[in-house]
Formats: structure tokens, sequence, C-alpha cells
């Protein structure tokens, strides 16, 4: 297919200039305590303070006399303190334990008919990648087996301008509309008076949620809990868009296809991992790129017509559901391969920021209540974290040539423009809009009131739950109600009376096998209680 830039192919892959990433700040003679050391000789450049001013000593502070009191012209022993107080930048609200491996993307299918990224534009044309994968509730510290979804972010440094594919493991969500993002995550942290975690919190606000019914199931299930990174698909989980040269728009849902095959640890392996290799994810993803067993991923897409949306069965754009494969199949794209670890973890993952308004030209985005708030909550969280200029990092940085007018802010470290205006317009030859990059507009109901209208009304979130759990067999249908048992059986009888009717609504076998569960669960504080033998009859409770 003809390339758009009218060149040989994607700029960022000629000259060899592809490498993102930092690079060691004292030449390839030193070595990090990680590396493998091949018993050459290190080099031991002299140690310096931030400005370059030479050290003597680096042992001992400044005191009056052998054991007198530190003074205070000290200025090397109050510089690494003072570094030292600020190194560590805000935890993420969610996310916070990651791992992350630098690669490539390639595209191996024309899918030009859908949109004119130029990217893209042409099958063999590749760009630098860059992938984050992490735990969702947990603290930094945390275990990477505890079951959990896991996040799935690739920023793909394209000739056009970043773009950041920002999903999950799972192809859906527990709500659909983003204002209940902050009380959702709350409930997977910790209670406010004892800081505990709390099944009780949980299990409180999903069976006070039913569209959160498909999402626990696969939580819960034998896919909950994945073995490592390497072993997961990925998705946008969003819905998309992608606008063509025509300016035809599609709706489309992105899925990363692990190439490694499915694997997922049961609940007894993943304990015993979070004991003895809280980290056991982590050091998966390194050690098969040390042994150079790259990891990848088929990319492929879902698409639907822009003149479909209104006559779909449900709302396409709810996050709670997928669209069935047999309806809209899967269309390959390309292999996203990961081939190299970060150099640094602190600059490379711990500050990369990655943000689904980061589109290029020939994409889009949608109705989807839950994405439009993170189209608005992820920046500004990356400015609180980590800083106003956040995407001038090296490893948030575009590739490609681009001009802003924005200007100062917090450190500041590339130039801020120099002496040319930080106004448009101006007649000075600053940049200015081409209107061919103007955004395709696409459709809404326009007969409706702007308003605040009922999410559940009209919506059906039981069946997609209970078409998942006939898919299980036997087993898995015992596991996870097992699962579900353990945690929701630490919770008062009357929030599990009530989740175990949105059970029933989804299958009544469903209800049936986590009522037996809970039954013969060893829970003193409620299944002891005198009630406690009423538990069973939860799977018998009429629908509401």
């Amino acid at each position: 297919m003809a390339d758009h830039n009218g060149s040989n192919g994607n700029k960022l892959n000629q000259g060899g200039s592809t490498r993102i990433g930092s690079e060691s700040p004292v030449g390839n003679g030193s070595k990090g305590p990680g590396a493998t050391d091949d018993g050459a000789t290190h080099i031991n450049p002299i140690l310096t303070t931030n400005q370059g001013r030479p050290i003597g000593d680096n042992q001992n502070s400044v005191t009056a006399g052998r054991r007198g009191p530190i003074t205070l012209d000290d200025f090397q022993l109050f510089e690494k303190m003072a570094q030292f107080n600020r190194e560590r930048t805000p935890e993420r609200v969610v996310h916070a334990k990651g791992s992350g491996a630098h690669g490539n993307f390639v595209v191996t299918h024309d899918i030009t008919k859908y949109t004119k990224a130029a990217i893209f534009s042409k099958i063999g044309n590749t760009c630098p990648v860059f992938a984050r994968f992490s735990t969702v509730g947990g603290e930094k510290g945390s275990a990477d087996t505890a079951r959990d979804p896991r996040g799935f972010a690739v920023k793909f440094y394209t000739e056009e301008g970043n773009w950041d594919m920002v999903g999950n493991n799972t192809p859906t969500f527990f709500i659909r509309d983003a204002i209940k993002f902050g009380d959702f995550i709350h409930t997977q942290k910790r209670e406010p008076g004892s800081n505990l975690k709390s099944a009780t919190m949980m299990w409180d606000f999903w069976s006070l949620s039913p569209e959160s019914l498909h999402q626990v199931t696969i939580l819960m299930s034998d896919r909950g809990i994945p073995d490592g990174y390497r072993h997961m698909h990925g998705y946008s989980s969003h819905t998309f868009s992608l606008i063509n040269d025509a300016g035809e728009l599609h709706y489309c849902k992105w899925h990363f296809r692990c190439n490694q095959g499915i694997k997922n640890l049961m609940n007894a392996e993943a304990d015993t991992l979070a004991g003895t290799d809280p980290d056991y994810s982590q050091r998966d993803l390194l050690h098969a790129i040390d042994q150079k067993d790259f990891p990848s991923w088929t990319v492929q897409i879902q698409v639907m017509k822009e003149s479909e949306i209104d006559n779909f069965k449900y709302d396409p754009f709810d996050l709670t559901k997928v669209w069935p494969h047999g309806e809209y199949p899967l269309i390959d794209v390309g292999v996203m391969t990961l081939d190299r670890k970060p150099s640094n973890y602190h600059a490379e993952v711990e500050q990369a920021a990655f943000n689904p308004s980061n589109i290029v030209p020939g994409m889009g985005y949608s109705p989807d209540k839950m994405l439009q708030g993170r189209l608005l909550s992820y920046p500004d969280a990356h400015r609180y974290r980590i800083g106003t200029n956040y995407d001038l990092l090296p490893i948030n940085a575009r590739k490609n040539n681009g001009y802003t007018y924005n200007r100062d802010g917090l450190m500041r470290f590339d130039g801020n423009g120099g002496d040319l205006p930080n106004y448009e317009p101006n007649s000075f030859g600053g940049p200015k809009e081409d209107p061919k990059y103007i955004e395709r507009p696409y459709s809404t109901a326009t007969t409706e009131k702007v308003g605040r209208y009922d999410h559940r009304e009209e919506n059906d979130d039981y069946t997609q739950a209970g078409n998942l759990w006939r898919l299980f067999d036997d087993g898995e249908k015992d596991r996870t109600a097992e699962t579900i048992s353990k945690s929701l059986g630490q919770t008062p009888l009357r929030i599990q009376k009530l989740q175990l009717s949105h059970f029933k609504k989804a299958d009544p076998d469903y209800a049936a096998r986590v009522a037996k569960a809970l039954n013969n669960n060893e829970h003193p504080e409620y299944l002891h209680a005198d009630d406690a033998a009423t538990v069973p009859a939860g799977a018998r409770l009429h629908e509401k």
C-alpha cells in the first residue's frame, strides 16, 4: 500500500535511531549488580556531585574533630540526604506494581480499508514500543500472583506521534460509568478504619452493582491469576474508532493474543509464590528476555460499522460486555515482540505514563463512558504524580518532530522553546494548525436531552456472565465457586444473599454451587452464627 509519508516507510526505523530508554552515564565499562559478570575488569570513573565536582571521600562526613558533630559545610552529605529524601514519586493509585520491557511492532496485514494511520499504511512497517504490565489493586510491594486483573499498556512510538493502548488482560471491567471508578477502587484497597483489605467492602459494592457480575466471574474463575505476564492476552477493553482516507468510521476493539499460550495459576500455587517469590512475574519476564525467549503477541481488531450501533442488541460501548466473535471476528493486524529490558526501572517503568487520549490521525474515541472519564483522569494523574512536563521524559517523549506552544512548568529541561513565540496566532513563522487533521465527528443520540441517565435501565447484566459460566467444565465451575466462597464467605449474610441472587439470574447452577461452597466453608464469624443454615437457601431467592 502507499506510504502516507511519500517516503520509504516508517522514518523511525531509518538510521538505526530507534533505541529508547536510559543509557549508562559512565559508558559500557560500568555494569549494574544485576548484569552478568563476565570477569572483565570494570572501569571506575571519578565520583562527582550532581553538578560534577569531583569527590575525594565518600566514606566519612565532615566533623568538628574525630568525635565531634557534623558541620554545616558538608555539602556532599546534605546533597546525598536531600536526594535520598526525595527519591520516591507518589505511588500509582492503581497499577502500582508493574514490570516493563522494550520491543517492536510490525504490521503483517493490510487494514487501510479501516484506518489512514501512517503506521498501518504498508505491510512491513514497524515502530518501537514500550509495554508495561501490572496488577491493579495492590501496592508497589504487593505480590505479583494476587487474584486481580492485570494492566496491559503499550506505547507505540509512531512517525505521527505516540499511540498509547491502555488496557487490561480482560475484555470487560466491573463498571460502565466513570463516575463510579473511585468508589470501586476504594473497595479494592484498604478499609479506612483498620487499614486492612476487606472482602466485605468488595462484595458489598459488587452485590449492589450487578453490572460487575461478568468481570467478577472472570476474576474468580481459573482465568483470574495469570502465570506471569508472558502468558496472558491483552485487550483495549474500551471501544475506539478507526477512520480511513475516505472519512469512513468503524468502531473497533483491540486484542493482543498471546503467542506463548495462555497459562494460569491455581490458588495454592499462587499463594505459595506470593510467599516465596512475590516478584515472580517480573522475574519471569526479565529472565525470558535474558534467554532470548522473546515474548510476542498477535495484534488483532474487531470492527463494527458506524451504521450498526443503533440497531445493536445492547449498548456496544458498554465496558461490562464483549462483542461476540461470531458476529465480529478477529482481524489480524500485526505482531508485537518484547526483546529488551529497561536499563533503569525508575526512569523507564516507574516514570512511564500511558494515556488513552494519545492516539494518532486515523484513530478516534467513542461514547464509552468509562473511556471518556479516563481521557480526563489519566493525564491529570500523571501531572500530579510525575509533574507538569511528564511527557518530555525520554520514556514518554514523542520520537517524531512536534511543535507546541506549551511552555514552562516545574522541571522543564528541553530548552522550553527558546525565544520563539509562546502564543498563537503569530506572524513570526510559528506552528499553525492543519485542517486535514480535524477530528472526524462521530454520531451520538441527538434526540435525547443532556442529563444523568440510569445506566442500569434497559441493560442486561446477567446473560454474558451466564454464558461464560456455561463455558466452564464442572471442575472449573467448582473451583470458581470455591474461590468465590472463600472471599464472599467473610461478609455479612445479607451481602451473601444479595450476591447469590445475582448468580442465580446469570445461571441457577452458578448460585447453587456457590451456596453449597459457602455452606462447606469455615468462617466462624458468619457461618457459625445462628442463621448460617439459611445460606444454601439463598440459591432459591425470589427474582427481584
